[in-house]
């Protein structure tokens, strides 16, 4: 049987891998020695020239079917992993056939959740896990996608300015439709809950976390989803001299990171009651925000806390009458890329540089606290490198490694 490859934008370094290997036994001069989830498949992580690709095995039809899921994923802005290629007809060097192979891109500083725990976390960081989830989730389900298996398990997080966002791993049960109904919605919250709460009983029965309550945490899912939803969807009524209510929905939107980019609104035969309910709504409007200003592509939250020091930057240097993408370029040139530029070069690959400057910002206000005045950022940056960032485990892959 000849050896196929379907692949996205191939890489031609793909041909080198030992395909006529069973994954398991590929050689250490291949695989990445990189934290994996836990997964129903072999997984590997391999490094090809300065690119980083997960290796999953698993059947033809399966891999064909998930690799069209995450490109159709991709194609619409969802926050999960990016299909690279497929290959089938595998055979070892007896002629025995061998699994075919699904080749996604490493997303770069994520993590499973087990090794998150593995590097300090503790049960009283699951909340913001949960968050993450439900975010992924009511995201995935607004776009039309019900996912069929959700888990900590089939995901990957990336800080995000002291929280996380979470990325789709497994499209496998997924399925994309035209909406998602209540029932389905429901039933994944309901796999949700049930998979968490095994997988954090799995984590306490471990020892990699102590004293949690996985009853309360499935408790937060299932209303944090019930909540956000709520906010992103629901119909809101109010009478006609209350037009500042449109305004004020898409305000608290935005607040939770939103952009409306569609709202449905009707009034009545009379005009005395007016019916509004977003249409189209998608997380990232910080992050967009930032970077139109910057050009930098970082996480929402990470998105905020950038945007904040720079509206600080701007009062400070009574900026507020000039070009806002003016005043961005004067602050990365005198603040944000000065600090990047402290960084030494082997602890370039601990933190992404957004969530690097955001544990700045927080160090800043515990030195500021204890000296009783303002430490400037550039100083506060110094210390911080010093005594805290170069002490961390890396998150990301680089090509010296």
């Amino acid at each position: 049987m000849a050896m196929r490859i379907v692949a996205s934008r191939p890489d031609p370094a793909i041909l080198s891998l030992p395909w006529d290997t069973p994954l398991e036994e590929w050689p250490d001069d291949v695989v990445v020695p990189l934290p994996r989830g836990l997964s129903r498949h072999i997984v590997r992580i391999v490094r090809l020239g300065d690119r980083v690709y997960a290796v999953k095995e698993t059947q033809d039809d399966i891999a064909f079917r998930e690799y069209r899921m995450l490109r159709d994923l991709q194609r619409i802005g969802m926050p999960a992993v990016v299909p690279q290629g497929v290959v089938t007809g595998r055979e070892d060097a007896d002629g025995e056939e061998l699994p075919a192979a699904l080749i996604t891109r490493h997303l770069q500083f994520s993590l499973p959740y087990r090794s998150l725990f593995s590097r300090g976390m503790t049960a009283a960081h699951v909340p913001t896990l949960i968050d993450a989830i439900v975010v992924l989730l009511v995201r995935l389900h607004l776009a039309g996608f019900y996912w069929g298996d959700v888990s900590l398990s089939n995901v990957l997080f990336r800080r995000n300015a002291g929280e996380f966002s979470a990325y789709l791993v497994d499209a496998e049960t997924g399925e994309l439709r035209d909406e998602v109904g209540e029932r389905m919605r429901e039933y994944d919250i309901t796999v949700g809950c049930e998979n968490i709460f095994a997988e954090l009983m799995d984590l306490e029965a471990s020892g990699a976390v102590h004293e949690i309550d996985g009853f309360e945490i499935i408790e937060r899912l299932r209303s944090r989803y019930e909540a956000l939803w709520k906010e992103l969807t629901d119909l809101e009524e109010f009478r006609a001299d209350e037009m500042w209510r449109i305004e004020r929905r898409v305000e608290r939107l935005n607040d939770l990171g939103f952009d409306v980019d569609e709202l449905d609104i009707v009034t009545d035969l009379d005009g005395d009651t007016i019916r509004i309910q977003p249409k189209v709504v998608d997380l990232g409007h910080h992050a967009r925000e930032i970077q139109a200003l910057t050009g930098m592509s970082v996480e929402d939250n990470q998105a905020r806390r950038l945007l904040n020091d720079l509206a600080s930057f701007t009062a400070h240097y009574d900026l507020g009458r000039e070009d806002r993408h003016l005043v961005a370029s004067k602050w990365m040139h005198e603040i944000f890329e000065p600090i990047m530029s402290m960084i030494p070069p082997d602890a370039t690959g601990k933190l992404e540089p957004a969530e690097v400057f955001h544990e700045i910002l927080e160090h800043r206000w515990y030195l500021s606290e204890q000296a009783g005045f303002e430490i400037s950022i550039h100083d506060t940056a110094r210390d911080y490198i010093d005594r805290f960032l170069t002490a961390k485990p890396d998150e990301a892959i680089t090509g010296e490694e």
